[in-house]
């Protein structure tokens, strides 16, 4: 017979510190920055209300790595930043499809997936922004 108090006992109480700070960090994914760069949203993007919540009040934005500045400095500087440009070459590719999906499962031939030309956002705009507040 297996004793009543097996290895697992407690085990849903586990989860680290580490875990919990993972997913509270979390940042937008591949597609959803796709999606992001499309000129209506990439507007409404860059043009944002004054929020004192974010850092910047929201008017330093990089839509490729979907993150908020406190100055055009330093958002100069992310843009010249390893960061970034690795952020930039993972957005080349375009992102799967369902249709893409049903060919890996066998329901099609194999098409290589599509390179998508991703440039730094222009900072004549952010100019812009930083004289009309």
């Amino acid at each position: 017979m297996s004793p009543r108090n097996g290895r697992r006992t407690g085990a849903h109480r586990a989860h680290s510190l580490a875990r919990q700070l993972k997913t509270k960090r979390r940042r937008r994914d591949l597609d959803e920055i796709h999606g992001d760069l499309r000129p209506e949203n990439a507007a409404r993007l860059l043009r944002q209300e004054p929020d004192p919540d974010l850092p910047g009040c929201a008017q330093f934005y990089c839509l490729h790595c979907a993150r908020y500045f406190v100055d055009l400095t330093s958002m100069k500087e992310h843009f010249r930043s390893k960061v970034h440009k690795k952020r930039l070459k993972q957005l080349r590719e375009a992102p799967y499809t369902q249709e893409e999906a049903e060919r890996a499962a066998g329901m099609g031939s194999y098409i290589p997936p599509k390179k998508v030309e991703v440039q730094t956002q222009p900072l004549e705009e952010v100019t812009e922004m930083e004289t009309s507040s």
